[in-house]
C-alpha cells in the first residue's frame, strides 16, 4: 500500500465508523433495542475492517519508485559528521 492510498485507507475508515455508528445509534433508538444498536456497529466495524485493512488495488495508484540499488552505490549519500557534545564546566564551592 502506498503513502496516499494508506491515507485513503484512514479516511474511509474513520468516515465509515462514524457513519455505522449514527445510522446504528439512530435505528436502535428507534426500534428501541441496544442489542440491534450493537450487532450494526459490530457489523459496521466488520465491514469496515474487510474494506481498509486489505492491500486492495485502489490503494495502490501511485507507487513508489525507488532508486535503482546501481545508481545508489554511485551515489552515495553524504555522511554528516557526529554532532559532539559540550560539556558544562563543574561547578565547585
Amino acid at each position: 500500500m502506498d503513502w496516499q492510498g494508506q491515507k485513503l485507507s484512514e479516511q474511509l475508515m474513520q468516515i465509515m465508523l462514524v457513519v455505522f455508528a449514527v445510522v446504528s445509534f439512530i435505528v436502535g433508538y428507534v426500534i428501541g433495542s441496544f442489542r440491534m444498536m450493537m450487532l450494526i456497529y459490530a457489523g459496521g466495524v466488520v465491514f469496515t475492517t474487510l474494506i481498509t485493512v486489505p492491500n486492495w488495488p485502489f490503494f495502490n495508484r501511485n507507487p513508489l519508485n525507488w532508486l535503482d540499488s546501481i545508481e545508489a552505490e554511485r551515489n552515495p549519500k553524504p555522511q554528516t559528521a557526529p554532532l559532539v557534545a559540550k560539556k558544562k564546566p563543574a561547578k565547585t564551592h
